[in-house]
């Protein structure tokens, strides 16, 4: 198998624009800067020789800041709900069409490691997509052995921030093998936060 791309979706730390959910429970300052911090320890984290890095970069005129480092390749997250977003960077990180297994990642999980994206990638030996499910009904990962094959409406109608979020975008996989790798929480809420 050829060696993989790990894309990382990540938005800009600005108060008011990310983590929101949790923003309204600790406050939008302490969201953002926890978010920035976050996601700078998962990006050293995460750095590994098995893997490519891709930063997908929301909202789209940031894929010039600063706030991330600089060596890593970006591409805008581009227009549309999670669902459309997701898929574009799992078949074209970087703007172009993938050549071997892409997996997916968002950058508000702690937990991960480089283990957790290598279990992933071996997954993906013999099925044809996988999943990290997340606690709440969600997932905190996806992935694709060939993302080019992947069907136009994958993610369509995904009850996305809900318990059937993984549920609803596996149903959109019919006929393919799809794996589930390590369960990690992300952070959304002020309970998850602690």
């Amino acid at each position: 198998m050829r060696p993989g791309t790990l894309v990382i979706m990540l938005k800009e730390p600005r108060p008011g624009q990310v983590k929101t959910r949790l923003g309204r429970q600790i406050g939008m300052i302490p969201a953002a800067w926890w978010y920035r911090h976050q996601s700078a320890r998962l990006l050293r984290r995460l750095r590994d020789p098995r893997w490519r890095i891709v930063l997908a970069v929301s909202p789209d005129r940031a894929i010039g800041s600063r706030v991330w480092t600089a060596d890593l390749a970006r591409q805008p997250q581009g227009p549309g709900d999670l669902g459309p977003r997701m898929l574009r960077g799992l078949q074209r990180p970087e703007g172009r069409a993938s050549q071997g297994p892409v997996c997916l990642i968002g950058s508000d999980i702690p937990a991960i490691t480089r283990a957790h994206i290598a279990r992933a990638f071996a997954a993906l030996g013999d099925h044809d997509a996988v999943f990290g499910p997340a606690p709440d009904g969600g997932f905190w990962l996806v992935g694709a052995r060939h993302p080019a094959r992947l069907p136009r409406d994958t993610f369509k109608g995904a009850r996305w921030s809900s318990r059937h979020a993984l549920a609803d975008s596996i149903a959109t996989l019919p006929g393919l093998r799809i794996a589930l790798t390590d369960r990690l929480r992300d952070i959304d809420t002020a309970a998850d936060f602690k």
